[in-house]
């Protein structure tokens, strides 16, 4: 009898490009060549010292066992602590869910809202995960292309256009990855307006909340009415705030139907997230945030460095973000040119290019929907950000 080894749902998914990008660039270091990676999504600072220490303390007093599959009662005290300090929005305990991640809480989170033909709006350019989590829960994304123009933000009348009897949910990820583009109070107030008149969800993806520059006042569309706060499920987590990536705690703040049913999918997959990851988190939100504004301040100034260089490069252009720590320069000007007879034409060639001949790591616009772009992380120093853009500036110079 033949049997088929994979399902269709495995053979529609790719990897993620940004963790495939940065596998080839770890590969060729592996071999001695000096890759300049602007590739990664993490913040280059080490945790902070008293997280670290939090999670040391929890190790030597044995804190090692399972705890509740939706997290620690003290963890998610400590995050609506912080969504009362930082937003002004209250949850109680069982409106909270503690995952693995914050692509673990989207991934829940899709699983326990999503069915098959529910259309979800994701404007362009998106996080790479959103499309392909939409799709393994059965739902239909409708991706929304936004313009330079427009900041990358999605506009009401965009937003009017893509609404069917079908949508179920918006994805807004403010501050943005890739662009580092956020919504002020007077966007989300028109977004609000049209999810409430419209009945559908908002998924708000604020996990770059904290990173934000020139005094930006960062706004949760969940805080601009009880009633918007229904219909918002806040996805986050302390991976970009507190250098924590590799702690893997995530968590969703949304009502309790919606939670409890995370709760239950999340018990029959991962269980419990890491226990001693769990007091660090602690601390991370509780704790002091001195280290968070030196970090912010660091990225700030390579922001400006980064984006001044971009800027000044012929026939590149890069709007200057607001938050995050990526820059989504537009290079397509240089699509139709060649090097050495092979020629470049979409942003996967350039980024190869770059990798191959620059031998600097860049992701693919076309990855996050928007082909004439490339993402560069700034979460790196400031001599390899300067190195970086040299090697890319004479690299374009080769191409004719």
């Amino acid at each position: 009898m033949d049997m088929t080894v994979l399902s269709n749902r495995a053979k529609s998914l790719k990897p993620s490009p940004t963790l495939a990008i940065n596998a080839k660039a770890k590969s060729m270091q592996a071999q001695g060549i000096r890759v300049i990676s602007f590739g990664a999504g993490e913040p280059d600072f080490d945790t902070p010292e008293n997280i670290k220490q939090a999670a040391k303390k929890a190790l030597d007093e044995g804190f090692t066992k399972y705890t509740p599959v939706g997290g620690i009662d003290e963890l998610k005290d400590a995050i609506i602590k912080k969504f009362e300090r930082d937003t002004g929005l209250s949850y109680k305990r069982s409106e909270i869910l503690v995952s693995c991640g914050g692509k673990h809480s989207f991934y829940n989170l899709a699983q326990a809202i999503f069915d098959q033909g529910d259309e979800v709006i994701i404007p362009a350019p998106y996080w790479v995960s959103y499309p392909p989590m939409v799709s393994l829960a059965g739902g239909s994304p409708v991706i929304v292309e936004t313009t330079e123009k427009n900041e990358f933000k999605i506009t009401p009348e965009g937003l009017k256009k893509a609404i069917t009897p079908k949508t179920k949910a918006l994805i807004i990820n403010t501050p943005s990855n890739p662009t580092g583009s956020a919504y002020t109070k007077k966007e989300l107030e028109k977004i609000a307006e049209i999810a409430l008149s419209k009945n559908f969800f908002v998924i708000s993806d604020e996990i770059y909340e904290k990173i934000v520059y020139d005094g930006f006042q960062f706004i949760s569309i969940a805080s601009l009415s009880e009633e918007m706060k229904k219909r918002t499920i806040i996805v986050h987590g302390v991976a970009k705030t507190y250098s924590m990536t590799g702690w893997r705690i995530g968590y969703t703040a949304g009502s309790e139907e919606i939670i409890s049913a995370m709760n239950n999918i999340q018990s029959q997959s991962t269980s419990n997230p890491t226990s001693i990851a769990q007091k660090a988190s602690v601390e991370a939100l509780i704790g002091p945030q001195s280290e968070v504004e030196k970090m912010v301040s660091a990225f700030a100034q390579r922001r400006n460095y980064i984006v001044d260089r971009l800027n000044k490069m012929s026939g590149v252009s890069c709007c200057k973000p607001v938050g995050a720590f990526y820059v989504f320069p537009n290079f397509s000007s240089y699509y139709g040119k060649a090097y050495q007879g092979k020629k470049i034409e979409n942003s996967t060639h350039l980024a190869d290019y770059f990798l191959d001949v620059a031998k600097v790591a860049v992701v693919p616009g076309v990855e996050f929907g928007a082909d004439p772009f490339e993402r560069l992380s700034f979460a790196t120093s400031m001599e390899n950000i300067k190195e970086g853009l040299d090697r890319i500036q004479e690299a374009l110079k080769k191409l004719v």
